[in-house]
């Protein structure tokens, strides 16, 4: 069972999808970054101050507080704010323009084949041709 297992685990497609899970984690913090910090606040900025991550309805009558923090402790909250920070769509959209980029280098890749190098076969006929029109 355990050569199985390290069989399997050492496909390729295993080893791809798990190298391509680590760093989707690490491109996932990148993007909330990008949109935390770079984007919103440019947002923000531009609708006159707004911080859509303070944005949220109360579930329960106990929730008094006026920032997401507060009223979190106090009980459960719907914090619709983060949802419209956009990040699913930043994501999807960086995707779309990294994976738009690898198909055009790969098209152009799939343009220009390399020529094929003779075999030995050839190789041979091709001296003895010449060397037949030198007589």
């Amino acid at each position: 069972m355990l050569k199985e297992f390290r069989e399997f685990a050492m496909k390729g497609n295993v080893v791809d999808l798990a190298v391509g899970v680590i760093i989707g984690a690490a491109f996932g913090s990148i993007v909330t970054s990008l949109v935390g910090d770079v984007i919103m606040p440019i947002i923000g900025a531009i609708t006159g101050g707004l911080d859509f991550s303070n944005y949220f309805t109360p579930l329960s009558k106990a929730v008094t507080a006026s920032n997401l923090v507060d009223a979190k402790k106090q009980g459960a909250v719907l914090a619709w704010g983060n949802f419209l920070t956009l990040n699913f769509i930043i994501v999807a959209f960086v995707l779309f323009v990294v994976i738009r980029f690898m198909n055009q280098l790969k098209r152009k890749d799939e343009a220009s084949p390399s020529p094929a190098k003779p075999s030995r076969e050839e190789e041979l006929l091709t001296e003895i041709r010449d060397l037949l029109k030198k007589s």
